[in-house]
């Protein structure tokens, strides 16, 4: 089965938690913190395989998460980080956040790989967390979640040559006569159900690869028909062949057909309509000669290479492969909007988010509740372990730092209403909470305290 688009989910891998852990040897009085750190998430990774021409696996399985990194552990040891997830897809597949529309990954080479979703990193140990103030921390973090990503991957076949027509044709006819594919032949509409890529030697060095595009007809780029389906796979094609049956016998006029098509290209894309074009007058060992030589005066008018050829019996088709092969001399191959930069975006999505210090707080009157969004505190909340006093204690020294709890009065807030901070809901304290030594301060690495309100 040929499947050229499907919706999946993808996940990174949580980071371990970091240990809460004390020196315990004999003879070693105050021996202090020794909590490792958790492992890092794995990442999931998208890479283009040139075995590969179809992504029907994904038809299947719509969610892939990679694993999580280990937890940390006593004795300063940190969790093994998570290996990477690996899919993989065929050349030429686009992958799109469904959220944003963005393109994050554009694989047009044979082992090009992109992080899609990259994992979290791992929780620190308390041992990470000393200082010359606060020697004995008895509180580590969680691990960051993993980045989650709706995606549409779409496959778009990379050929040199499109061929393009009404069904019926001959197109699989033609790319049959002059390369090694094979495809489904029968007279009725709609043989061909999938693109059919064939590679077609020119001479001894060059080589030149076809794609027979099918179903296109009218109202194609409005979804009727097949033709709606394959549209895409002609956008990376670099020059057109467009087959018209002069043969009569369909009942069809072939100036109407090639009308018909270009009109429904244009309204798909303007770049398809601008692609080059070379015309081919198929089935002339079955045609009126004359008829051909009026068809094909008329189409003169349009100024583009014309051949008139049988793919039945071979005729014309090497001088229409040599036409097409000289064309491709002066049209650059299709080339990725820089392979790395689009990595680089997507995983920039992830560190953006932790740098990110901004934050508001609103009142939702349909849940009943404070609502205090921003990545940096998001993040923040959800590497605090709520099963630890310390831990907590921590959080809500940096909510009175960052001048939430401050807002948050500002806003009316009364003892025992409800906050919810990414998706975690706890009841409102009002205190000003200090650390240990009763400071205000905390240790300097400690950096995650510095948020600032979003203005």
């Amino acid at each position: 089965m040929f499947v050229d688009e499907v919706l999946i989910e993808v996940k990174g891998g949580d980071g371990g938690n970091g240990a809460v852990a004390f020196r315990r040897e004999k003879f070693v009085p105050n021996g202090g913190p020794n909590g490792g750190d958790g492992g890092a998430g794995g990442d999931v990774i998208l890479e283009a395989d040139s075995n590969l021409s179809t992504l029907l696996d994904f038809q299947y399985q719509r969610r892939y998460e990679a694993p999580s990194g280990d937890n940390g552990t006593g004795r300063d040891m940190h969790g093994l980080n998570a290996k990477d997830l690996i899919l993989k897809v065929p050349i030429g597949t686009v992958a799109t956040d469904t959220t944003t529309g963005r393109v994050v990954a554009d694989l047009t080479k044979h082992g090009v790989k992109a992080v899609v979703a990259q994992g979290g990193v791992g929780g620190r140990g308390n041992a990470r967390f000393t200082s010359s103030t606060h020697q004995t921390p008895k509180f580590s973090e969680n691990g960051e979640p993993g980045m989650l990503l709706s995606l549409k991957l779409e496959l778009k076949l990379l050929a040199d040559v499109g061929i393009i027509g009404f069904p019926n044709v001959g197109k699989s006819t033609l790319i049959a006569a002059v390369s090694a594919a094979r495809p489904k032949i029968a007279n009725y509409p709609f043989t061909t159900l999938v693109p059919n890529l064939g590679v077609v030697r020119v001479d001894h060095a060059r080589t030149l690869v076809m794609a027979d595009i099918p179903g296109l007809i009218e109202g194609a780029s409005e979804g009727i028909g097949l033709g709606h389906q394959f549209l895409r796979h002609i956008e990376r094609t670099r020059i057109l062949v467009h087959v018209l049956d002069v043969s009569g016998t369909s009942g069809r006029d072939p100036l109407e057909d090639y009308a018909t098509i270009n009109k429904e290209l244009a309204a798909y894309s303007k770049e398809l309509s601008e692609l080059p074009q070379i015309i081919a007058l198929n089935k002339v060992d079955i045609g009126d000669p004359d008829m051909t030589a009026l068809i094909r005066e008329e189409l003169e008018k349009e100024g583009k290479p014309i051949f008139v050829i049988s793919a039945a019996t071979h005729e014309g088709t090497q001088e229409l492969v040599y036409a097409c092969a000289t064309m491709l001399l002066e049209i650059p191959r299709y080339v990725t909007p820089v392979d790395d930069e689009i990595v680089r975006i997507t995983v920039d999505t992830m560190a953006q988010r932790r740098r990110d210090r901004r934050w508001d707080v609103v009142w939702s009157d349909e849940e009943g509740m404070f609502v205090v969004s921003g990545p940096g505190i998001e993040r923040f909340v959800y590497m605090t372990n709520m099963d630890n006093e310390a831990a907590v204690t921590r959080l809500q020294r940096t909510l009175n730092r960052a001048g939430i709890v401050k807002k948050l009065r500002a806003l009316n807030a009364k003892e025992g209403d409800t906050v919810r901070i990414g998706t975690i809901e706890f009841d409102y304290i009002d205190e000003d909470f200090e650390d240990e030594k009763g400071s205000g301060k905390e240790d300097d690495s400690d950096t995650e305290a510095e948020l600032d309100e979003d203005e």
